[in-house]
């Protein structure tokens, strides 16, 4: 396969967002109308009617668009084959699908294109909250059409966070008293879009996260000015043998280096 240039990556932009707009009004079909639901990995995670619906339709409109590009989706068997594919679709049809078989508004379709190992062009898009978020590489982040950015520093108030109580315990308390932690959002990769449009200034990621939670947000936060990054402090790596993840960090400028030390040195 040859090279993709930066206009080929706004095409596939144009592509993934009708995609995510079309899965994400199949899914919201299902919301709030108790979708049959099953269950995976021994018991631990829902997966409902609407997730299997989402990921048929993305499948069938991303496949036959780019049919040369591999595919990797929490809702399909993995295929081996896309290690060999320079380009990959990396899709999450419903990410919080928790809270959208409680009802809850926060979930979104997560689409992205990963080139080389890295995201190229992503989209979340959350149709019961009327949200999309998308960005390219080398171009904006946006919000419904409009530019987003992380936080700035702000003096004499507290940093807001989205975290698990047992990360922020590994914090030295110096750091810890400058947090203040948010109520649980529940979807990861909107957790990630949060702290690209400035609503919070960071969240610690545990353990065991997949490449279809991260890669469209990963994106979307580093256009907006920010990172996710292990505790390497380096961005992560997509389509390898392994789709999941160690313990990450993303945030604005002003506060990841002090999560990243925070964490690695606890």
């Amino acid at each position: 396969m040859t090279d993709t240039t930066a206009s080929d990556w706004t095409e596939d932009l144009d592509l993934i967002r009708r995609a995510a707009r079309e899965a994400g009004d199949v899914a919201l079909g299902y919301f709030g109308r108790s979708p049959e639901v099953w269950w995976k990995n021994e018991g631990r995670s829902p997966v409902s009617a609407a997730d299997f619906a989402a990921n048929d339709r993305l499948e069938t409109l991303l496949r036959t668009a780019r049919p040369a590009y591999g595919w990797l989706s929490e809702e399909t068997d993995d295929d081996p084959a896309r290690l060999a594919c320079e380009t990959l679709f990396v899709i999450d049809p419903i990410d919080g699908t928790r809270a959208f078989i409680n009802g809850e508004a926060t979930w979104c379709v997560s689409v992205a294109v990963v080139h080389l190992g890295r995201p190229v062009a992503g989209v979340l898009y959350a149709p019961a909250l009327g949200e999309e978020f998308v960005a390219v590489a080398d171009g904006a982040a946006l919000k419904n059409g409009v530019a987003i950015r992380t936080s700035e520093p702000r003096a004499q108030e507290p940093r807001r966070i989205a975290a698990p109580e047992e990360m922020l315990r590994r914090f030295e308390p110096g750091l810890r008293s400058t947090l203040q932690r948010i109520r649980h959002v529940p979807s990861l990769a909107y957790r990630l879009a949060m702290v690209a449009d400035g609503r919070i200034d960071g969240t610690v990621v545990m353990r065991n996260s997949h490449d279809w939670d991260l890669a469209a947000a990963d994106l979307i936060l580093e256009r907006a000015g920010g990172r996710l990054v292990g505790l390497d402090r380096l961005p992560l790596a997509y389509n390898r043998d392994a789709v999941t993840h160690g313990v990450l960090c993303a945030g604005a400028e002003h506060l990841l280096e002090s999560l990243v030390h925070g964490l690695a040195s606890g």
